[in-house]
C-alpha cells in the first residue's frame, strides 16, 4: 500500500518554525509522503528566528519535495487530488480569518480551498496572539466546518498575552491520525505549559 500524502503548510508565525520543522520531520518519519507548502510571507521573510532560505532548504531536505509557495503551484491540489490530508502549522490569525471568510490569496489558503473541495481533512495548528480576541470568532466558525480539525491548543503566556494561543505542535501526529478517520482529537483546548 502506498504512503498517505500529507501537505504541510506553514504561515508566518515565525517564532514557532523550529518546533514546526521538528513536527514536519516527525510526520515524514512516520511514513507519510509530505509536500511542503509555505505562504509567500513565510517563503520570503528573514526574521530573528531564522532565514527563510534555511527553512526552505530544511523543508525540502525533510520531505524530498520542493516547497510550493505560489497560488499557481497550490491550485492543482484540488483537481489532481494530490493530498489525503493537509496540515496548516503554524496557522496564523490572518490565515484563520481568510479561511473563515473564503479568502484565497496565498499559497496556503489556496491549498486549503483546493483540498477541501475533495472532502478530505484539513488540520489547523493555531498560533496567534489574538486567538481569544479578534480571531476567536474565526476559530469558532472553522470548528463548525466539515473536514476541518484542530490540533489541541492552549494559552502560551496567560499573564503577558492573555489572548494568545499556540497549538501543542507535538500532538500533530495523533491529531492527524484522528482527522484521517474523520474525528476531532480531544480535548481541543487543554491547558499545559508550552515547551
Amino acid at each position: 500500500m502506498s504512503a498517505l500524502r500529507v501537505g504541510f503548510a506553514m504561515c508566518g508565525s515565525f517564532c514557532t518554525f523550529v518546533q514546526v520543522m521538528r513536527q514536519m520531520r516527525a510526520v515524514a518519519e512516520a511514513g507519510y509522503e509530505v509536500t511542503p507548502i509555505m505562504s509567500e510571507t513565510a517563503y520570503k521573510t528573514d526574521t530573528r528566528f531564522g532565514r527563510a532560505e534555511d527553512f526552505i532548504m530544511e523543508a525540502e531536505e525533510i520531505t524530498g519535495n520542493p516547497v510550493l509557495h505560489t497560488i499557481y503551484q497550490a491550485e492543482p491540489i484540488g483537481p489532481k487530488k494530490l493530498l489525503d490530508a493537509l496540515v496548516v502549522a503554524p496557522c496564523t490569525g490572518n490565515t484563520l480569518g481568510k479561511l473563515a471568510n473564503g479568502i484565497t490569496d496565498t499559497a496556503v489558503t489556496m491549498a486549503v480551498k483546493a483540498h477541501l473541495r475533495n472532502g478530505r481533512p484539513v488540520l489547523l495548528a493555531v498560533s496567534t496572539n489574538d486567538a481569544l480576541g479578534a480571531s476567536a470568532k474565526n476559530i469558532g466558525q472553522l470548528m463548525q466546518c466539515r473536514n476541518v480539525y484542530f490540533v489541541p491548543m492552549s494559552q502560551d503566556d496567560p499573564e503577558k498575552k492573555p489572548a494568545s494561543v499556540v497549538a501543542h505542535f507535538d500532538e500533530i501526529l495523533p491529531a492527524l491520525a484522528q482527522a484521517l478517520e474523520g474525528k476531532q482529537i480531544q480535548p481541543v483546548y487543554a491547558a499545559r505549559e508550552q515547551p
